[in-house]
């Protein structure tokens, strides 16, 4: 192949209770990108349409993980890459890990498959140091790995695939202000108490098992974050009232997406998915803040070509 065009979804990191080590794909929101291998060394952006961001490919997420993967593969010519950004940057909705994966994903396929999923993570990793000062992977492997995914480990870099329930579909409300990763990190605890890591421990166990088994109940149990839900949800708006409400209308779970300000739900069923969104409509609405809406269920393959 000489060209590609795929879609690369959004993605919900950390879950409530897994913080840089859980995340899953989106089905129905994502950025298009188009991949073009030329003979001119190096790689170009040459088109972003959708957000305003640097086509230099050094100060770019997607160029920047493009090129980890080509100085770890002997190759003659280059790429062009073209962006249709659907994700908003900020929006804590994996923006960045979307162009970052897309990129190398796509490069990986017209060079013959020659890097397994998991190095490919590492690629997309760097184009997440890029944007957020840290090379986390909780966005980056749902995108490549579809469905669930848990990072077991960084060094080494050990992913592992949890299949999603099929009824299980998400709800995500984006408030439209904008939190930047690297600042929400920044005003995160450097340590936690013993008492809250068990909490926590036993949260991120509980899910797993729960997605494995189908239990619902479980899931919905283990939805619940102590260490980092208490101090970035005072930088969104709304944040409680949005929450009580999805609960109450009957969602298992709702927490922060990623850094914010973007929150999630999990519900079983797509009718109480978009039950909780009505009333996430209707706090923001009320709060007179301008928000966006999707209600998707889990992407089980992650990156798609589109034909």
């Amino acid at each position: 192949m000489e060209s590609i065009r795929i879609f690369s979804p959004a993605s919900v990191a950390n879950i409530s209770c897994g913080f840089d080590v859980l995340g899953l794909a989106l089905e129905t929101i994502g950025d298009f990108m188009t991949v073009i291998k030329v003979p001119e060394p190096g790689v170009r952006i040459t088109r972003i349409t959708g957000q305003k961001l640097p086509l230099e490919a050094k100060k770019n997420v997607a160029g920047v993980a493009a090129l980890a993967l080509l100085d770890k593969f002997e190759f003659e010519g280059g790429f062009e890459i073209e962006i249709e950004k659907r994700i908003k940057p900020g929006s804590g909705i994996g923006s960045s890990a979307a162009s970052a994966s897309g990129a190398v994903w796509a490069i990986n396929e017209l060079l013959g498959h020659p890097f397994s999923k998991l190095e490919l993570v590492e690629f997309a990793m760097e184009g997440e140091r890029l944007a957020s000062g840290a090379a986390h992977a909780d966005n980056v492997a749902p995108a490549l790995f579809g469905g669930f995914t848990l990072v077991r480990s960084y060094e080494p870099l050990d992913i592992i695939r949890i299949p999603a329930p099929e009824d299980l579909f998400a709800t995500v409300v984006h408030p439209l202000i904008e939190i930047k990763t690297a600042d929400s990190r920044k005003i995160l605890k450097t340590s936690i108490t013993l008492a809250d890591g068990i909490k926590q421990w036993g949260n991120l166990g509980g899910l797993v098992a729960g997605l494995y088994t189908k239990d619902y109940g479980l899931i919905g149990r283990s939805l619940v974050d102590h260490i980092i839900e208490p101090t970035r949800s005072i930088l969104i708006p709304g944040f409680d009232e949005v929450k009580r409400a999805a609960l109450n209308a009957g969602a298992l779970g709702c927490g922060i997406s990623g850094s914010g300000p973007s929150i999630f739900a999990l519900s079983k069923g797509e009718t109480i998915a978009k039950q909780t969104a009505a009333v996430m409509k209707e706090i923001y609405g009320g709060l007179e803040i301008d928000y966006d809406v999707h209600v998707s269920n889990i992407n089980p393959y992650g990156i798609k070509e589109i034909y």
